[in-house]
């Protein structure tokens, strides 16, 4: 009798566990959709957990003070490369840019807007310093005065630049890039905003990053 009652014992003891064990992956499981739902719908490329692309960079402001991401903190921060003569995209960007920084509101002050040229050539501290301020008063612009510091960092944003052919009058135009990419408060690139995007996806996906 006394074995009889402790193979049932044992058997309530092992069913017990499983009963447990599948209690426990079903909360995981819940967890884990849980976080899933949490993560962010963003309407532009999400670059999160990306190790293709750089995490900072180190270049000198109109003013020659050296900049990096790291001083940002706290703040969303959107890089887009381009140059001063460029007759459409760049313009337009920073102008749209402009825009959405008008429809944040008061988050707009989270916000910073850097600009790198990719045609230090031409854009000299004094033109750059011109041409950025006319778009936002807090917009920065940077530029490398080393050709190989220019290469590093466009390489490790995966960023294409080129001259186009000379003209007589040695007018020139720089192929690049159009697109922008946006890191969070906390410094991790998130976001790669192709060319052309609405004012409206950029304030959601700000926001988003912002919360």
């Amino acid at each position: 009798m006394c074995n009889y009652f402790r193979a049932v014992f044992r058997k309530a003891r092992m069913q017990a566990r499983r009963c447990r064990w599948v209690a426990s992956l079903l909360c995981t499981v819940a967890l884990l959709a849980g976080c899933k739902k949490a993560q962010p719908s963003f309407q532009n490329v999400d670059l999160t957990g990306n190790p293709s692309y750089a995490r900072d960079f180190a270049l000198p402001d109109t003013q020659g003070r050296l900049r990096t991401l790291t001083e940002f903190k706290g703040k969303a921060v959107v890089l887009f490369f381009g140059y001063t003569h460029c007759p459409d995209v760049c313009p337009t960007t920073l102008a749209e840019l402009s825009n959405v920084l008008q429809r944040l509101g008061p988050d707009a002050k989270r916000v910073q807007v850097v600009f790198i040229t990719v045609d230090p050539e031409r854009d000299t501290p004094e033109a750059l310093e011109r041409y950025i301020t006319a778009f936002g008063s807090n917009f920065i612009a940077l530029r490398a005065d080393d050709p190989e510091a220019l290469k590093k960092v466009t390489r490790d944003f995966h960023v294409h630049y080129a001259k186009t052919l000379a003209t007589k009058s040695n007018h020139y135009e720089m192929e690049h890039t159009a697109a922008s990419y946006v890191f969070d408060p906390q410094g991790q690139l998130r976001l790669y905003v192709r060319y052309g995007q609405t004012p409206k996806s950029w304030v959601h996906d700000l926001r988003l990053l912002l919360k």
